[in-house]
């Protein structure tokens, strides 16, 4: 292996299954994988089923990357199987469900 691959200023990896779970909303959890110097942050969002965001999720002060890793995400209008990637600018909003469950990889650019 090349370890020099790891000393590079900023490299990081992480095991998601290893990172601590916090309760966002009843049946609804985050994992945080990354933050960068600017606020940019990646993360895991681990959704039961059944469960549901409370209200609107607006995405500010930037864009929302979402990619469906497994089961299915509703974004209030529209069901995306796993495998599906959703780009959500800054200034929008959804509300996030998933009936059957889902687990959603989450990055925000901007914070």
């Amino acid at each position: 292996m090349n370890a020099e691959i790891l000393e590079q200023p900023g490299y990081s990896a992480v095991l998601a299954s290893e990172m601590r779970a916090s309760d966002v909303f009843p049946g609804v959890r985050v994992r945080r994988l990354w933050t960068g110097d600017n606020g940019a942050h990646a993360n895991i969002l681990e959704m039961d089923p059944g469960s549901a965001w409370p209200r609107r999720d607006v995405h500010d002060p930037g864009p929302e990357e979402v990619y469906v890793v497994d089961g299915i995400f509703h974004d209030g209008a529209r069901e995306y199987p796993a495998g599906t990637f959703l780009h959500a600018p800054a200034g929008s909003w959804h509300i996030p469900a998933s009936p059957a469950g889902c687990t959603l990889f989450l990055f925000y650019p901007e914070g």
